[in-house]
């Protein structure tokens, strides 16, 4: 019942303990190579575990808020002092100027609900703090909403599973639907913004016009 996209994250849990759990925490947080690792599933699953006293609900979200937290500061100054240099460097195919500049204003304008908001969105919580760094977010701002996005997240995920594992009877039956509802909710907030644009909702017509086409088969 607990496993996820194959992976069993009782086991996974139970088998890395509270130093792995802030690590992949903090993978996920900041790392390149941690875009793919169950941050919102594996939190959730924390708690409920936690209320089934297999681990102590303190310790657990000290250490998820702290690896959160740390994460975030290390995609950051990642960002700023690596990301910068890449995009000094002449255009390439994937490299361009341009792309520092967008960067930039767009996180003057959003940064700082975009980096609460992308704790909550597999891969982008991942990619946010370190695109933030090459943007040259304000790093007092980029801070505060770390710490606002940290909390929510990091200590927010596992007191739900903690909760509902001492609330609900028999929740252990449920946790894969509940998991399943968690990942889809934590991509509404965002698509619903992004939506909110009238050029990005012409461009959803567009793309949604050429695919009726191609199942049509026509040109």
């Amino acid at each position: 019942m607990e496993l996820l996209l194959g992976i069993d994250l009782v086991a996974l849990i139970k088998a890395v303990g509270y130093i792995g759990l802030f690590l992949i925490v903090f993978a996920e947080s900041g790392l390149f190579v941690g875009f793919f690792l169950p941050g919102d599933s594996l939190l959730f699953t924390a708690g409920f575990l936690a209320s089934q006293g297999y681990l102590h609900i303190v310790p657990l979200i000290i250490l998820t808020f702290t690896g959160a937290v740390l994460g975030d500061n290390f995609g950051y100054a990642f960002g700023k002092k690596v990301g910068v240099r890449i995009f000094t460097k002449d255009d390439s195919l994937v490299f361009h100027k341009d792309h520092l500049k967008r960067a930039q204003a767009y996180y003057e304008k959003y940064g700082g609900k975009t980096i609460v908001l992308a704790r909550f969105i597999p891969v982008v919580r991942t990619f946010a703090p370190i695109v933030a760094g090459v943007g040259n977010m304000n790093y007092k701002d980029f801070f505060l909403y770390n710490l606002i996005g940290g909390l929510a997240w990091g200590l927010g995920m596992p007191l739900l599973g903690y909760f509902l594992g001492s609330m609900v009877p028999n929740i252990d039956h449920y946790l894969i639907p509940i998991i399943l509802l968690i990942i889809f909710g934590s991509f509404v907030p965002p698509v619903a913004h992004f939506l909110k644009e009238k050029h990005h909702r012409q461009q959803v017509r567009s793309l949604v016009g050429r695919l009726s086409k191609l199942v049509m088969g026509k040109k």
